[in-house]
């Protein structure tokens, strides 16, 4: 029976990482966010994800599934817990599944411990997506559920649909189903030894140039690309950028051959999470029409970073320490940036080299620089809040998420025009100013010298009180909520379960 622009999907979503569960950055916040707004669309959605240590969950769970499973040429037990979670506004609630086997998720990191990977991520995640299609079997075979789409999210999920279509004596029944394959970075693929392959379970010819071999190694990422129904990513213009060498990670050549192309749908973020109308991290609440309890926020940020109470502009900077980030551009024109009257104040963790730069930095300047080495949400809500302006420049950027909430907060983003960040982020011009359309500011090279002049020119206009008022108002007008991007999702969705 043809699907219909009135029935409601089934969507079964597959991630390594999920609020309140699991998270290392922003894949957590978008696999929730996205399905909490197809549940408020009408839509069935179950979310598969491991079942890691010392997660805590908003409701009692129970184990509702064991069974047996093949890895590593092995088979192991394992059991999935059931939780149902209330959306409010959905006909149905959020289902969530929780796949345990402690010998490989209960442990102090998701994917890596003392900045190294687990070394058996291939074998952790090859069972996650094995698990992952043994309980759709047994949705639809044993419970009589219709599942529509298999989401899936990076490599860590990329074989779920190489085993759908290589193994289907295995899945029989499932092969109705589509698999859609979203990518959040493509600098992360699940390469591994060659000599691992074997765990994996899937035919040998499978290993070659065509297939999931990749210079020498195992690539999952390439594997779900070439076998999933369909292709997304987190932005248009890095759905663009992914099928060029500078950008493609050496996968340009797999994307650019996929006949339906490589669809970009922008991320949105959770609004009722990041207000500053009501969020309870902060001190003070503010509106665009009203920007007192901005201020306030700025001062209580300057104090708790250990910064002068002065009435200087802030620059915060959020996110993962890493040469992708493009942070070390930023380190590179510290002591330009600190022969002005401005504070910065910073709050990540990653490369141990970065780190120890910005702490080097905070003991040189101790009056003009706040640093947070780590991760705290808490910070992260304030410092949005806080900060005059928020500098992002990414060598690549898929989506970002940072600039979005920062609009929303009326912090005014700097970033370099790349990915996400060019799509949402409207840059600094004569003509979107004189439309009130400007929300940030865009460099183009990745260099010290693009982000300096830039970053100069956003102090120039923050001097310009009227001009400034503008740009945060604009941002804060913008609407970032997941309802337009949801929709994108439902119609590919759609599209492919009706082919």
């Amino acid at each position: 029976m043809a699907l219909t622009a009135l029935d409601d999907l089934h969507v079964v979503m597959a991630a390594s990482e999920a609020v309140p569960y699991a998270k290392t950055g922003g894949l957590a916040d978008v696999v929730t966010a996205l399905a909490i707004e197809l549940s408020k669309s009408g839509h069935r959605v179950t979310l598969l994800l491991p079942g890691y240590r010392g997660r805590t969950v908003q409701t009692a769970r129970q184990g509702v599934m064991r069974f047996s499973i093949p890895v590593a040429g092995t088979k192991v037990e394992l059991t999935v817990e059931e939780e149902l979670v209330p959306v409010t506004g959905a006909l149905h609630p959020l289902r969530v599944f929780l796949v345990r086997y402690d010998p490989y998720f209960d442990r102090p990191g998701l994917y890596q411990e003392d900045h190294h990977d687990y070394p058996d991520n291939l074998e952790r995640f090859t069972l996650f997506c094995r698990a992952v299609l043994h309980v759709l079997r047994i949705l639809t075979e044993v419970q009589g559920e219709q599942v529509n789409v298999l989401h899936l999210h990076d490599w860590q999920t990329a074989l779920c649909p190489v085993y759908l279509k290589v193994l289907p004596h295995e899945y029989e029944g499932l092969q109705k189903i589509k698999t859609l394959l979203t990518l959040h970075n493509l600098g992360y693929q699940g390469i591994f030894p060659a000599q691992d392959f074997v765990k994996t379970g899937l035919p040998p010819s499978l290993f070659s140039p065509s297939n999931l071999e990749f210079y020498g190694s195992v690539n999952c990422l390439k594997g779900g690309i070439i076998y999933s129904d369909a292709v997304s990513t987190v932005s248009p213009t890095y759905a663009k950028e992914i099928i060029t060498a500078e950008y493609g990670c050496g996968l340009e050549g797999v994307l650019s051959g996929r006949l339906d192309g490589v669809r970009g749908i922008t991320n949105g973020i959770d609004t009722t999470v990041w207000d500053p109308e009501h969020d309870s991290y902060l001190p003070a609440w503010y509106t665009a029409a009203d920007l007192a309890g901005k201020q306030a926020c700025k001062q209580v940020l300057q104090e708790e970073f250990g910064l002068p109470n002065l009435e200087v502009p802030v620059l915060g900077v959020i996110g993962r320490l890493t040469f992708q980030k493009g942070f070390d551009l930023l380190i590179d024109i510290i002591p330009e940036l600190m022969s002005w009257e401005l504070q910065i104040v910073f709050l990540g963790t990653g490369d141990h080299d970065l780190e120890q730069q910005f702490r080097a930095a905070k003991a040189e300047y101790p009056e003009k620089i706040g640093l947070y080495v780590g991760f705290n949400e808490r910070q992260a809500h304030r410092i949005e809040a806080g900060a005059d302006m928020l500098i992002m420049p990414s060598r690549y950027e898929p989506c970002g998420l940072s600039q979005l909430y920062s609009l929303r907060y009326g912090t005014v983003p700097i970033v370099r025009r790349t990915g996400g960040l060019a799509d949402t982020v409207v840059p600094f011009r004569p003509s979107t100013v004189k439309t009130k359309r400007a929300t940030g500011f865009h460099f183009i090279e990745p260099s010290s010298d693009a982000l300096l002049s830039t970053v100069m020119l956003s102090l120039h206009v923050y001097e310009k009180l009227e001009m400034w008022n503008s740009l945060v108002r604009s941002g804060m007008g913008t609407d970032l909520s997941w309802k337009r991007s949801a929709q994108q999702y439902i119609d590919l969705y759609r599209s492919m379960a009706r082919d």
